[in-house]
């Protein structure tokens, strides 16, 4: 969104953090994000700081992941392209293009998880090999599910991204079974009330089968996402714990400077007493010093009215 006068509006300000924030490695983006939303706030604009504030962690993996994309433009591009391929051999059951592309596809996927473990080992994350399998797995689920390709490709990947079992290597052996009912209905020997019974028996298996695979699949992405939740409720917590201990730190320096004034205050309070009290001493000697002038004029004057009188 553009205002009249061509600047960034708001949501261009969001997505511009966002960018920001998913290109940050993971132990800078809670920070990070917490002093966006923070500006946002002051801003009176609640509904950006509220989306920058929803805005996940990614695990190292997904950083990884987010950097291919980032520093390999061209190479993203073109692996987006064989993904769309590859979808679209799938969807049509052409087993000669869809086994020459899953070729590709996992020498692509191993040389670009390659590329993503040099350059995290460059920012200063060398990735494990679990890790790198992670970053495997997403690479795969980009060009087996166009919505993981989508996120891929903004560069916002929070967590692993699992392909569904359906597509990728095992699409390619799936393919030619498909002709294996021909070969069922050479035999007679097995009624057709069997072979359906058979039929009806294995598709209910392929069904659960298929019903546990995404059950495991959705419950390890709600398990990634706890974990992410987790990650990132402990990355608060050390900010807020280094926050407040730079405050202690703060107040501290504070209050240490208020009683070296108050023990300065107290010693010039002492001294302010003790010079009082010597005033007081020297003002009590003075005035009884004169006082006894003023006798002394006193009678001094009343000898000398005397003497006038008796020399009158």
């Amino acid at each position: 969104m553009r205002r009249e006068d061509g600047r960034a509006g708001p949501v261009d300000d969001v997505e511009a953090v966002l960018n920001e924030l998913y290109a940050l490695p993971p132990s800078d983006f809670v920070a990070r994000r917490e002093e966006r939303a923070a500006a946002a706030r002051t801003g009176r604009r609640a509904e950006d700081a509220r989306r920058i504030h929803a805005a996940r962690r990614p695990t190292l993996a997904a950083w990884a992941a987010n950097l291919l994309r980032r520093a390999r433009p061209d190479e993203a591009r073109q692996f987006l392209e064989l993904g769309q391929a590859l979808r679209e051999a799938y969807a049509t059951l052409d087993p000669s293009g869809l086994k020459e592309l899953s070729a590709q596809r996992r020498r692509i996927v191993s040389e670009l998880s390659r590329q993503a473990a040099q350059l995290a080992r460059t920012a200063g994350y060398p990735l494990s090999h679990t890790v790198q399998r992670d970053v495997e797995t997403t690479l795969r689920a980009v060009l087996a599910d166009p919505e993981a390709a989508a996120v891929w490709d903004a560069g916002r990947v929070e967590s692993v991204l699992t392909p569904p079992s359906e597509f990728g290597a095992e699409a390619v052996a799936a393919a030619p079974a498909r002709r294996e009912p021909a070969r069922t209905r050479t035999s007679r020997a097995e009624p057709p009330a069997a072979r359906r019974r058979k039929d009806e028996a294995a598709e209910r298996r392929r069904a659960e089968r298929e019903e546990r695979a995404a059950r495991a699949r959705e419950e390890a992405r709600a398990a990634e996402a706890r974990l992410a939740e987790r990650r990132d409720a402990r990355e608060e917590a050390g900010v807020a714990l280094e926050r407040a201990g730079e405050r202690e730190r703060e107040s501290g320096e504070r209050v240490a400077a208020v009683e070296e004034q108050l023990t300065q205050a107290r010693t010039e309070l002492e001294r302010t007493r003790a010079e009082l009290g010597e005033a007081r001493e020297r003002d009590s000697a003075a005035a009884e010093e004169l006082a006894g002038a003023e006798q002394a004029a006193a009678d001094a004057a009343r000898r000398a009215e005397r003497a006038e009188r008796d020399g009158a």
